[in-house]
């Protein structure tokens, strides 16, 4: 069958990004990649691009099948406005809430255009793994979903790493967590309920922060009595982050702390990603807990060796482009992460790289 999808450009070439088009690439998509600078000797089309020229921005999405947004959070409405305005499917990375719930507005409006944010690691492929676990079960009491992305060799009190976006980072630990207790949304704040998590002999620690459930809780709501997000961190990260942030009063000072965060802590090579879903309830009439727990290391794609937390995002993502090129999802409205089968998503070619990897098996 022929794909809906053909030509798809991608905006925002760092990290994260060129992975993103040098997959799409290799899936079999025509790639036209965007970046506010140039990116020579790249194995797909560049240009040049500023998204807040709204005109300049639709100007570029016009001929294009889909676009992927690889931008910082705030940037992102901007360039789902400009799909909408022009009949393009849209996908992005975001974890931030007012984003998503603007793309929802559009999906509402833009008939015959796929909208699917939060297509990264969490909201994304920690949900696709939660929801998966969670429908090979009669009743579910509870789905507790975490992602870690840290350093292989921690230093330091923090023992944590940059290799993701600081600003994402800070606001997941003071924007509020929607939660399900009792079967019922509610608002919690971050850093709170923290847990011990061991994964292969090595000591966690896990706190709730904001973003990583998505859509997830209006979903399960009066069906799941409990349901949380939790970021994995090497033990006491969480109590220097309430001294950072609460002692010496810099909860209102969030670009100076990012700023001053990735300085003291750089991005790192070393990385891995630790992803852990845990599902309990009633299973084949008894009771039961499934877990699913993986860990990611970097990766050699290309000739070319790619952090894990950059592979992993970025294999998500396009795995779930080629869902929809490819009609195993729809090709229009507002398409929720919980709706993907985790099978599904391990059949693409950019998904395929899940199933094959992982340190610590399910």
């Amino acid at each position: 069958m022929a794909r809906s999808i053909n030509q798809v450009g991608v905006i925002g070439l760092g990290k994260v990004g060129e992975l993103v088009a040098g997959l799409l690439n290799d899936a079999g998509f025509k790639v036209s990649g965007y970046d506010t600078q140039p990116h020579p000797g790249l194995r797909f089309e560049t240009e040049q691009l500023d998204v807040s020229d709204g005109e300049v921005l639709r100007d570029a999405l016009r001929g294009l099948d889909a676009v992927v947004s690889c931008l910082p959070y705030d940037r992102n409405i901007e360039v789902a406005e400009a799909a909408a305005a022009v009949g393009c499917h849209y996908f992005d990375l975001t974890e931030d809430v007012p984003t998503t719930q603007r793309v929802i507005e559009l999906a509402g409006q833009t008939p015959g255009v796929a909208f699917v944010p939060q297509c990264g690691l969490a909201p994304g492929l920690i949900g696709i793994v939660g929801a998966s676990l969670a429908k090979g079960f009669e009743e579910i009491r509870s789905i507790e979903l975490k992602v870690g992305a840290l350093p292989q060799n921690p230093t330091g009190l923090l023992g944590y790493a940059f290799n993701w976006s600081a600003e994402g980072v800070v606001n997941e630990y003071l924007n509020d967590c929607e939660v399900l207790r009792s079967g019922r949304r509610q608002m919690v704040p971050a850093m709170t309920e923290k847990e011990r998590v061991f994964i292969g002999g090595i000591e966690l620690e896990a706190a709730l922060t904001s973003g990583g459930l998505g859509t997830m809780c209006p979903t399960y709501e009066g069906h799941v009595q409990r349901l949380d997000y939790k970021t994995l961190r090497y033990p006491g990260h969480f109590r220097q982050m309430h001294f950072l942030f609460d002692e010496l009063g810099l909860r209102d000072h969030r670009e100076e702390v990012g700023r001053m965060l990735v300085k003291a802590k750089p991005p790192v090579n070393d990385d891995i990603v630790y992803i852990h879903a845990a599902v309990e309830g009633v299973k084949d009439g008894q009771p039961f807990r499934e877990n699913y727990v993986k860990g990611y290391l970097p990766i050699e794609i290309d000739g070319r060796m790619w952090r894990a937390i950059s592979w992993t995002t970025a294999s998500s993502a396009v795995a779930v482009v080629e869902l929809v090129a490819d009609g195993v999802l729809p090709h229009e409205g507002f398409l929720r992460q919980e709706d993907i089968c985790l099978e599904d998503l391990h059949a693409t070619h950019a998904g395929r790289r899940f199933a094959e990897y992982g340190r610590i098996s399910a």
